[in-house]
């Protein structure tokens, strides 16, 4: 089964679209959270991702922009952006993101692999670094696992006792790019397709994975978008300029 994975895609509509062209065969779609938020196209986001994706996980930022939790645990920033989107969201929108359930998922034909937002605790929490992900390498029993939350593309692996970060290498230049990673069967990983909407890893352009289970084999996407019109929306909305300035610079 070849498995399209999509996370963070955060209203960025350009984003989305870009990595939907560039995306090769497959068999399924999963969104791995945080749909809307920060971006300045949310309705049109919504609709797209219930047209191509057939599994979805609920993100933080899903969770606060549909009401379903106040917005206390944001940031100035993070508030103001889920404020503005719960204002623009329709009713249907709002309506299909309270649908959305939390992590871990899983698919009925692929029974080694689960799907979650942040953790399998938490959706809001931030596994960012080999000594915050050993410990759910060490007590979990799927053997592959792919999440979002944190923008940064590559993961975490645990191998014969060894834990490790996995960083894809991926050329720095400005068109599409990709990164094979050879899966080893007695070790588990956690892996991090990357943020569409908004990277954080240094690298501008959006990110996306696609998954073989019959190769074992997991390839990173980078794709160029057109950047200069998704903050056009963002300055339009009246959001602040961070959102838009910090698409320039993967961070």
């Amino acid at each position: 089964m070849r498995v399209l994975l999509l996370s963070d895609i955060h209203a960025n509509l350009q984003a989305l679209e870009a990595c939907l062209d560039a995306a090769p065969a497959h068999d399924i779609a999963v969104n791995l959270g945080d749909t809307v938020g920060y971006g300045g196209n949310p309705n049109e986001v919504v609709e797209q991702v219930r047209r191509c994706c057939q599994l979805h996980v609920r993100g933080n930022h899903d969770r606060v922009c549909s009401g379903l939790s106040d917005m206390s645990s944001f940031n100035p920033l993070a508030a103001l952006s889920a404020f503005w989107t719960r204002q623009q969201l329709t009713q249907e929108s709002i309506d299909w993101l309270r649908t959305l359930r939390r992590g871990p998922l899983t698919l009925a034909s692929l029974e080694h692999v689960q799907f979650f937002h942040g953790s399998p605790e938490d959706e809001d929490e931030y596994m960012l670094a080999i000594t915050s992900a050993l410990a759910e390498l060490l007590k979990c029993t799927v053997p592959l696992s792919f999440f979002g939350h944190t923008h940064i593309q590559g993961g975490f692996s645990l191998y014969q006792d060894a834990g490790s970060e996995i960083h894809p290498f991926i050329n720095t230049g400005n068109g599409l790019a990709r990164s094979e990673l050879q899966l080893l069967k007695p070790a588990r990983y956690l892996i991090n397709p990357g943020s569409v909407g908004q990277p954080r890893d240094g690298d501008w352009r959006a990110a996306f994975a696609l998954y073989e289970s019959n190769t074992s084999k997991v390839t990173f996407y980078r794709v160029p978008y057109d950047i200069k019109l998704a903050q056009k929306r963002i300055l339009d909305a009246d959001l602040p300029s961070r959102l838009a300035m910090r698409l320039e610079f993967g961070r």
